[in-house]
């Protein structure tokens, strides 16, 4: 036997292991497992290579560990407890305690009645907003978000920021590592520390982490809490609507949410056991404050998702919300890269007669994500999903109403990056009027876009046709 002959031989069983290591840790999700496999016996050493950089959710032993013992010290019943009672006496319809029920399985935190929510569309007035919180701030100031750009809005929420810390409030701010490098590495970082906030990088990337866990895994929270009483979030990044590194795109069109009640601080508990992550500081005085019941508020509830826990509790949550859904459904989203039982919840829930509506950008950002959405379109659109492509910029707001019972603002996408690896934040609202007033967003986002016509789309181009199969193809691996 030749050596290379040998060495072929060798290649092969390395690709027959791996395959079967795919089907031993994919096999529950049969399409995902299939590309992989795909993948590893076509392109044998980069597929094997791009598998283990990849293809797992490796969060790191260490840190899983870590988050374990957090977990144990901050999510504990005292903080989910209250002095009012009427927080955890909230009057729910059946559906609605279906919904609350699978939310509770997944992120410990109870439907708090007594919540004021304010709902804005508009980005720069959501920077504005936070910026005015924090200039009225007294104790503390916690942000955390995805992308910090250097421009207009960086600038501004830096300033508030450092004005804050000078008159003596604490002042943490968390970016995560990759979407805000830039950040972390510019003269705006060390004027803030100089000025006392305290700033860290979640997941921080090296060569050394590559080998434990998975670089790709992205804190993509956004969510700010001041005082402990006052708490932000959505899909918004600390950043204007011209979005400079994707200029092109802009205006990102954004969804936040501004909260003042019970449920901030189930929010702050997101935000002390990320920070404690990164930063090994317990931040429990914080988690004592209690937020005042507004009696007039809403019921709602905290979502937290990632990969180093209750993988899978995000797409599970959002099909039961399909599945309840018995009049309408609306749900807008700029990556639509949804898994087999979320794009049947969608075309089973238009087939049994709901009004099922998907607002997407008409114009996305990533190429591939965008020609894997479009993919999945045909057979949702001959359900009887309508499917609306937003004209007007890069539709970046996250949002669900169902039957206006129940809506969700977030900043997860309806993609297995959002589903099975980023850390996400979003809030379950169980009230018909919020419901209407976020509904009412969702319909100018409607009004700002074309429709997707059955027998036009399958009109398109063969070439068309040709990219997004093969983007459908790979987007099991997205």
């Amino acid at each position: 036997m030749t050596i290379s002959t040998a060495l072929v031989i060798c290649e092969f069983l390395l690709q027959l292991l791996v395959a079967g290591l795919v089907l031993v840790r994919k096999g529950r999700r049969p399409s995902v497992a299939t590309a992989w496999i795909v993948t590893v016996m076509a392109l044998p050493l980069a597929g094997i290579i791009a598998y283990f950089l990849i293809g797992e959710s490796r969060f790191g032993s260490r840190r899983a560990e870590r988050h374990a013992r957090i977990m144990r010290e901050v999510d504990v019943p005292a903080v989910h407890a209250h002095a009012e009672a009427r927080c955890l006496q909230a009057a729910l319809s059946e559906e609605q305690s279906q919904l609350a029920s699978m939310a509770t399985s997944v992120s410990h935190s109870p439907v708090l009645a007594g919540n004021l929510l304010d709902l804005s569309g508009d980005s720069a007035a959501n920077i504005d907003a936070m910026v005015a919180d924090i200039n009225a701030a007294r104790s503390h100031v916690h942000l955390l978000t995805y992308i910090y750009l250097l421009d207009r809005a960086g600038v501004q929420m830096a300033a508030a920021l450092r004005q804050a810390a000078r008159r003596g409030v604490e002042v943490r701010l968390l970016v995560d590592g990759v979407g805000s490098k830039n950040f972390l590495r510019s003269d705006v970082r060390h004027a803030l520390e100089k000025a006392g906030v305290k700033v860290a990088a979640a997941l921080p990337v090296s060569l050394i982490r590559m080998l434990f866990s998975r670089l790709d895994i992205r804190n993509h929270r956004k969510l700010l809490v001041v005082d402990g009483v006052i708490a932000w979030v959505g899909s918004q990044n600390i950043a204007e609507a011209s979005f400079a590194p994707k200029a092109r795109f802009a205006p990102w069109v954004d969804c936040m949410l501004r909260v003042q009640g019970p449920l901030v601080r189930e929010l702050q508990v997101v935000f002390v056991e990320d920070w404690y992550m990164e930063r090994d500081e317990n931040l429990g005085k914080e988690l004592a404050i209690e937020p005042d019941f507004h009696p007039q508020g809403v019921p709602a509830q905290a979502v937290a998702t990632g990969p180093n826990f209750h993988n899978q509790s995000m797409t599970m949550l959002l099909q039961a919300a399909v599945q309840l859904a018995r009049q309408e459904i609306v749900l807008t989203t700029p990556y639509f890269v949804p898994d087999l039982p979320m794009q049947a919840a969608l075309a089973v829930a238009a087939q049994r007669g709901v009004r099922t509506h998907l607002v997407v950008p008409r114009r996305n950002d990533s190429w591939l994500v965008q020609r894997a959405s479009r993919a999945q379109y045909e057979e949702l659109l001959s359900a009887g999903v309508l499917i609306h492509e937003f004209t007007a910029g890069l539709l970046h707001a996250k949002t669900v109403v169902v039957d206006r019972i129940a809506s969700v603002v977030t900043s997860a996408n309806l993609d297995r990056r959002s589903f099975e690896i980023n850390f996400e934040i979003g809030v379950l609202v169980y009230d018909a009027g919020f419901a209407c007033r976020l509904r009412a967003l969702q319909q100018s986002y409607i009004e700002r876009s074309i429709p997707v016509i059955l027998q036009q789309w399958r009109d398109r181009p063969l070439q068309q046709k040709l990219l997004e199969g093969v983007a459908g193809l790979v987007s099991p691996l997205l």
